[in-house]
């Protein structure tokens, strides 16, 4: 019996990196559990030897949690119905497929690859369906005996029998009739014993009591294939749901040809995993408003399956960009502090140790809505990190005068007749110093933020002086006195 409570399982390949199709999947089966009270169940399914990829498992699991989509059982969390590594159940294939031949659900096939390589292209040139002819269905028991005895290589076919209809009801795209006679006999297990994808993902599926399989529209054609499976072994069928294709801009399916379509590339570039988040789950789906930002717990009490498009969804990635910039200045300072520390650490920029964290909640505070990424602040503004070594010319050209010189000294002096100054009073010596010599603010505020940070832009002046404090400024002052002096 199917459970009484959701289990939806993510089952992925270790085939390399995590397409973001694959994490699409992922979140819509952790919501629906999450919101159902059920279990979130990861699978490994390495069954195809030849793709398998060393680390790529590691590689997963990581990219799952630093997505915030945590599993309930899996590897690492074994529960009562692992191992949940395919690889590690062989012999539970095995005694299935067994009972599929005793019951004539299977056959094994002998064909060589030449004669099945002639058979399709007989079948092309005919303009006929590619399928298998059952040639080796019609053995006899001691034939099947004696090629087994003698160790001839084998696999073992699933036995479609033709003339009747697999009704597949799934919740997206309602109920789909598939005829039999179009079925090909799948191949269940290979000739290296490991079973095939359609095999494996019945049993799994059944004996992981999984209640709703949640997967991609690629998988639709197969699965009347597993419909049958089901039927033939007098199991319960689950509930399907085949999420839409993510396309192109151009509605081509979405590939690395046009872009990055690897979760790990967007973490790289330093997206938030809360954007990202946000970003896939309105592939596809929409609570039926116009709302476009969430929360993982927005998503969670928002999502249903029933909500989820029939067609494709394209990959807009400015969306993207927005949404990572509203994630951004979503968080609080001290938040977007420690990320911007994580930052400086990845790319080992050298820091002063006078920069501890209330420097870093300054900066961000000063930044935030300048940038969509983290990274950017560095970029943008890496006078908060070092010494300007240089002088932005236009910088020069627009506010260093011949009086400049004294007006900056005048500046110095109200600097240094403050305590600890705010920014306020960064403000106001600003203003007093200006008008005690008979100047408008903006002769002594575009030359500040020159000698400070070397650029003629960015944020608030004030913020900056507040940042970076008053013996920094004070001597940032002072050197871009001396040097421009001399130009």
């Amino acid at each position: 019996m199917i459970s009484e409570y959701p289990r939806v399982r993510f089952a992925p390949s270790p085939t390399g990196y995590l397409h973001i199709g694959g994490l699409r999947t992922a979140l819509y089966n952790y919501l629906f559990a999450k919101q159902s009270g059920g279990k979130f169940i990861l699978r490994i399914e390495d069954t195809d030897r030849t793709r398998y990829v060393p680390g790529a498992v590691e590689n997963l699991i990581s990219t799952l949690e630093w997505s915030g989509l945590h599993y309930d059982e899996g590897p690492g969390k074994e529960g009562e119905f692992g191992p949940y590594t395919q690889s590690e159940r062989l012999h539970i294939y095995k005694e299935y497929t067994d009972k599929l031949l005793e019951t004539g659900h299977a056959y094994c096939c002998f064909c060589s690859k030449e004669r099945l390589d002639d058979l399709r292209e007989g079948q092309k040139a005919r303009n006929e369906q590619t399928v298998y002819d059952k040639h080796c269905l019609k053995l006899t028991k001691e034939e099947v005996t004696a090629k087994l005895a003698s160790g001839t290589p084998y696999v073992v076919r699933m036995n479609v029998r033709h003339g009747s209809k697999v009704l597949v009801k799934d919740i997206i795209r309602g109920n789909i009739d598939f005829d039999t006679s179009i079925i090909d006999d799948q191949v269940l297990i290979k000739s290296d014993g490991f079973p095939t994808y359609h095999l494996a993902n019945v049993v799994d599926d059944h004996l992981m009591k999984i209640t709703h399989t949640i997967r991609g529209e690629e998988w639709l054609p197969s699965t009347p294939k597993h419909v049958l499976l089901y039927e033939a072994f007098g199991w319960e069928v689950p509930i399907f749901a085949h999420l839409p294709l993510l396309l192109n801009p151009d509605r081509s399916k979405l590939s690395k040809r046009q872009g990055d379509v690897a979760v790990e590339d967007y973490r790289s570039k330093g997206y938030l995993k809360e954007a990202l988040i946000n970003f896939i789950s309105l592939l596809g789906w929409n609570a039926g408003d116009d709302r476009e930002f969430y929360n993982m717990d927005e998503l969670i009490s928002s999502f249903s399956i029933e909500r989820i498009n029939k067609s494709g969804a394209v990959f807009n990635l400015e969306k993207l960009d927005w949404l990572n910039a509203e994630h951004l200045r979503s968080k609080t300072d001290l938040e977007l502090a420690e990320l911007l520390r994580e930052e400086l650490s990845e790319k080992q920029i050298p820091l002063d140790e006078k920069m501890d964290g209330e420097y870093f909640v300054k900066i961000v505070s000063c930044m935030k809505e300048r940038v969509k990424f983290i990274k950017e602040i560095p970029v943008n503004a890496p006078y908060f990190f070092a010494r300007p070594d240089s002088y932005e010319e236009k910088g020069i050209q627009k506010g260093w005068k011949e009086d400049t010189p004294g007006l900056l000294k005048a500046y110095m002096a109200k600097i240094n007749s403050l305590e600890a100054p705010s920014k306020e009073d960064y403000e106001t010596g600003l203003r007093s110093a200006a008008e005690e010599n008979g100047v408008g603010a903006g002769k002594l505020i575009h030359p500040v933020r020159l000698v400070v940070s070397g650029v003629s832009s960015g944020p608030g002046l004030f913020e900056i002086l507040d940042a970076l404090g008053k013996e920094e400024v004070l001597y940032r002052i002072e050197t871009g006195i001396q040097r421009l002096t001399k130009v």
